[in-house]
């Protein structure tokens, strides 16, 4: 039997915040009809791929957007503290353009380098990969040779992904410009801890991204 994991990546639905391009990190946001609408489809999805089980981040928006995939599978969902999103410092809550029409220079920077440049008060890009990157692995070690969907963010997400592929962690905005809310992303991590990307931001459904 083979002792690797494929899981499966989703962003959270749409939130709010996120509909108007608002960081949202820490804070903790609801979804919007839109968000419910593909947390639904995402819960559809798994009726038909049927995953060994599901893991979430502690934040309700993740959780809520699990919660139909659970509810399909008979399933609960774990919940990893590990997964939580990046905390964005003096940005929760706001856009990047407001940010820059108020420190040009410091959104500036961040554009460039976001790991070196990260916002004012904002959590160490890199010590957010490494702790996305534990969360992962521990769910790979949990469930060896299973598939097991995992919800959580968008940045925390691309970070690890560049954690886990060997690509500078500066480059996250740029290799990876989004994850799609309830798109899927199938990762598969082996127990020596190689990882390869087996698709990105496949949709859930025909007619949703």
């Amino acid at each position: 039997m083979s002792t690797s994991t494929t899981l499966l990546l989703a962003r959270h639905g749409q939130t709010i915040w996120h509909a108007e391009n608002r960081y949202a990190g820490v804070s903790d946001i609801g979804l919007t009809d839109e968000g419910r609408a593909q947390a639904e489809a995402l819960g559809r999805w798994a009726a038909v791929h049927r995953p060994d089980a599901v893991w979430t981040s502690p934040l309700s928006r993740a959780v809520a957007t699990a919660d139909p995939a659970c509810r399909a599978l008979g399933v609960t969902a774990h919940r990893e503290p590990g997964l939580r999103e990046c905390d964005f410092g003096v940005v929760e809550g706001r856009t990047l353009a407001e940010f820059a029409a108020e420190v040009p220079d410091a959104a500036e920077a961040f554009r460039a380098d976001p790991v070196t440049y990260p916002f004012p008060g904002a959590e160490d890009p890199t010590a957010a990969a490494a702790r996305g990157t534990r969360a992962l692995r521990r769910i790979a070690a949990a469930h060896p040779g299973e598939r097991v969907l995992v919800v959580a963010h968008n940045t925390l997400l691309r970070l690890v992904l560049c954690s886990l592929l060997s690509i500078p962690a500066r480059e996250y905005r740029r290799v990876f410009p989004r994850l799609r809310n309830a798109a899927i992303t199938e990762l598969r991590l082996d127990k020596e801890g190689s990882a390869a990307l087996l698709s990105l931001n496949v949709p859930c459904e025909p007619d949703r991204s």
